[in-house]
């Protein structure tokens, strides 16, 4: 039987389908469909796309998966690859939990599109106080940049169009998957709070690769962590999904305007020297977002009596039917 008391947004698998099997379960579909499944789709895409095209499916193949030296068309194929963890999660949270994708949004649940838009310059604020604390540290290891700026070539621009359309669905896919899925199978394991925000920011940090450095995981397992905070207490992906893209943003760009995009996709060095300065990013967004979200009065719980009834359908939540 669902519950009908208030639950948080990591809480919301108590009012699916019963059965500890689920999340568990759904923890290692949502992983594989993502790292494993996703990849194969895409390949044998991309493999039909170039033999449509007369291109030597190959070596086309192994310049794909090159990630130490990616071209614009390897960096699309990595972001639809990340990006299909969007409806991977969808199928997850429906089929396995009988709850409808909208309620991974949110506890509105959709998508609260003025609660985003605000926090995308929240986070324009907290990377001006990431540059104030940066700009006193030593700068040591991480990637590499000159102090020219690089020609502006045609691959720049392809590279920046990829960058431009593709990119925020990359991190909008990682935050699905892991601030979204994976925060509520989590929580539905017990719904304590700490598990539900440190355990899927532990697997986004060895997600991105185990050759990386001690200070690049734990600036990684960091973000994770003040994600997942965002995402429980304001009750929806919103403030993860801002944040994500504009650091996505900002590490691309600079890639493509002082380095070179090999580096960004593959930062093995860093320096704990780094980390004050993505602390202080994270911290101040952290406290700017949860302000703003105090402020505009956003439900951060919704009733779990309205999310399933007969035959698994879920209904939209009639606490708070419209909201920013």
């Amino acid at each position: 039987m669902s519950p009908t008391g208030d639950l948080a947004y990591h809480e919301l698998h108590r009012a699916g389908r019963a059965g500890v099997w689920r999340p568990l379960l759904g923890i290692v579909l949502m992983v594989a469909g993502t790292l494993l499944l996703a990849p194969v789709v895409w390949q044998a895409i991309f493999a039909l796309g170039y033999a449509a095209a007369g291109e030597p499916v190959v070596s086309s193949m192994e310049g794909l998966l090159d990630t130490d030296n990616p071209t614009p068309v390897s960096l699309a194929f990595l972001n639809v690859v990340l990006a299909s963890a969007i409806p991977v999660a969808w199928f997850l949270s429906r089929v396995l939990h009988g709850l409808k994708p909208r309620w991974l949004s949110s506890v509105l649940p959709r998508i609260r599109w003025r609660f985003f838009l605000v926090c995308l310059g929240l986070s324009v604020l907290a990377l001006i106080a990431t540059l104030v604390v940066t700009a006193v540290l030593p700068q040591e290891g991480g990637t590499e940049v000159t102090g020219t700026v690089n020609d502006f070539t045609s691959t720049t621009r392809d590279f920046l169009l990829v960058v431009l359309l593709l990119t925020p669905l990359q991190a909008a896919g990682e935050e699905y998957a892991f601030r979204g899925y994976l925060t509520q199978a989590f929580g539905g394991l017990g719904g304590s709070r700490v598990l539900a925000v440190v355990a899927p920011a532990l697997l986004f940090g060895l997600a991105h690769g185990l050759g990386q450095s001690l200070p690049v995981f734990v600036d990684r397992f960091a973000f994770g962590l003040v994600a997942g905070t965002l995402v429980v207490l304001t009750g929806g992906l919103e403030a993860a999904i801002a944040m994500h893209v504009l650091n996505n943003f900002l590490a691309f760009g600079l890639a493509l305007a002082f380095s070179d995009m090999g580096s960004a996709l593959n930062p093995t060095g860093g320096s704990w020297w780094s980390l004050p300065g993505t602390l202080t990013q994270s911290i101040v967004y952290l406290a700017l977002a949860l302000a703003v979200a105090r402020r505009m009065g956003l439900r951060h719980t919704t009733n779990g009596g309205v999310l399933e009834a007969s035959g698994g359908r879920v209904y939209r939540s009639p606490l708070r039917p419209e909201g920013p």
